[in-house]
């Protein structure tokens, strides 16, 4: 398996495997419009040794309080159904922090399942004064320091883009 940034030749392959991932085509719907709003800031997807497209993950920009401190937050994240097992998601998870670190973005956010989350390090966000304008259960919200000290005086409410508004 390859782990690698997004290509303008995958495009088609990531809405088929957001399709087959998720229930409804509301992933699909929203990586389309962030993509065509330009609100990507790091993309990578999971190729099979064939050069199948079998995972996704994405980091879009948040905002604490109004104000751009370069956060970002992870979703969607995707693993075709077949593949599922193999820890791919975990594996672009990792890859996608270590980017994010190595690019100087100091924090990530996620809104998900708990269980999951936390072997990537993610720890609830409600620990550091910190909320969600997304409509999700408080310990859903969680958050991982890339860069010490990055979120320690930081606190209020953490904004998706607008885009996110329509899931």
């Amino acid at each position: 398996m390859l782990i690698r940034t997004e290509a303008p030749a995958d495009i088609l392959s990531i809405d088929s495997l957001l399709k087959a991932a998720y229930p409804t085509h509301a992933e699909a719907e929203l990586v389309m419009s962030l993509r065509e709003n330009g609100r990507f800031t790091l993309s990578l997807v999971a190729c099979s040794d064939e050069g199948q497209v079998i995972g996704y993950a994405l980091f879009t920009a948040v905002t604490i309080g109004g104000e751009e401190l370069n956060w970002q937050a992870l979703e969607p994240i995707a693993v075709l159904p077949e593949a599922r097992g193999e820890h791919i998601g975990q594996q672009l998870i990792a890859e996608g922090l270590e980017t994010l670190a190595e690019l100087g973005y100091p924090v990530c956010v996620v809104v998900g399942d708990d269980a999951y989350y936390k072997q990537s390090g993610f720890v609830p966000a409600d620990k550091f004064s910190l909320s969600c304008n997304r409509h999700t259960a408080t310990s859903e919200f969680q958050i991982n320091e890339l860069l010490p000290n990055s979120i320690s005086l930081q606190q209020g409410e953490v904004s998706y883009s607008p885009e996110f508004d329509t899931e």
